[in-house]
């Protein structure tokens, strides 16, 4: 028994990271394991398609936070993936009577203790695997769910082993080593100040701010398309945005309670405060975005596609302000 305690939280990967590396003694938390691996973002990727639809992501690529807080905190990690199902459930049943607990990167659609109207096709998604009972189903913590769950090794592997967009390849990962004295401000400094110059001034369109912008350019030219790939293309915007991990406003959100978590480390620093509040304010226009394009998509309603793109713009000068405040903390 490896006394394994199971945590629900708002994300997938950073909800693992943060229980995986407190069953290791290092107490930190998710807002905390989000905002030290420079994670939020906003990308708007044309060129690659989820379900025939644009990908829009509001963090950075899968596995990114699980490999910035290896960097970041100097952490010593396995990171491993196979070639076939069968070498892949054997090394977890290895790692597992090990009395390790193991993370896991997985297809939602194939996980069997979702419900049904929850699951779609989304390979990115984390969990921890902490045990194997006798009938040969495995013990999971999911951090998206209350409780743990039981999933058997069929719907697993299916769940591990998934082809197409960001397959996982059955990848599992660990910590080998985990240090416990770590100076945390010189590290909540670099990475604020990463995320602020990432979204204020990325040169590529497809990332930061400027993609934003890209996106809502490209709303406003749905009104001279299709209708039905119009609705299509505006309803991927809020399934991106609310149901694939935590959404826009989610990790915003998280990321505020991150500002706020670091300001209090800093000695109740004024400018990161000011910031988690701003940032608090994205996330509430974030969830507004979403639900202006939820009413504009209903049958027999005139969708005002320039509408839509100006509360795009505006919630990019909104964010603007934010990490330009972000700029101002001296790290001291």
């Amino acid at each position: 028994m490896n006394n394994f305690e199971h945590t629900h939280s708002a994300h997938c990967e950073s909800g693992v990271m943060s229980a995986m590396l407190r069953h290791h003694g290092l107490n930190l938390s998710e807002p905390m394991i989000f905002g030290l691996s420079s994670a939020m973002t906003f990308a708007y990727l044309p060129f690659l398609k989820l379900g025939g639809l644009p990908l829009i992501a509001y963090r950075n690529m899968p596995k990114s936070i699980i490999k910035n807080i290896q960097k970041n905190l100097k952490i010593k990690m396995a990171l491993e993936t196979f070639r076939s199902v069968e070498k892949g459930e054997k090394r977890l049943d290895e790692l597992l009577e090990e009395g390790k607990i193991v993370g896991a990167q997985t297809s939602v659609y194939w996980l069997e203790y979702f419900p049904e109207e929850m699951r779609f096709h989304f390979n990115a998604h984390n969990l921890i695997v902490y045990g194997k009972n006798e009938d040969g189903s495995y013990k999971i913590s999911d951090p998206v769910f209350e409780e743990t769950q039981v999933c058997s090794a069929k719907s697993l592997n299916k769940a591990r082993f998934v082809k197409g967009v960001m397959a996982p390849k059955g990848l599992l990962y660990y910590p080998t080593e985990v240090p416990h004295n770590i100076d945390l401000k010189p590290i909540i400094a670099k990475n604020i100040k990463k995320t602020a110059k990432r979204m204020l001034k990325t040169p590529v369109p497809i990332e930061g701010l400027r993609a934003i912008k890209y996106l809502a350019k490209n709303i406003r030219k749905l009104a001279k398309q299709d209708k039905r790939y119009a609705k299509l293309f505006l309803g991927n915007i809020v399934r991106m945005q609310e149901e694939i991990g935590t959404g826009g406003a989610g990790f915003r959100y998280i990321y505020a309670a991150f500002l706020k978590e670091a300001s209090e480390l800093f000695g109740a620093d004024t400018t990161l405060s000011e910031a988690s509040k701003m940032m608090l304010s994205v996330g509430d226009e974030w969830r507004d975005f979403a639900l202006m394009i939820a009413k504009s998509i209903k049958p027999k309603k005139e969708i005002n596609f320039n509408a839509i793109a100006d509360k795009l713009v505006s919630i990019a000068e909104s964010e603007a302000q934010v990490y330009k405040k972000m700029l101002e903390f001296q790290g001291k």
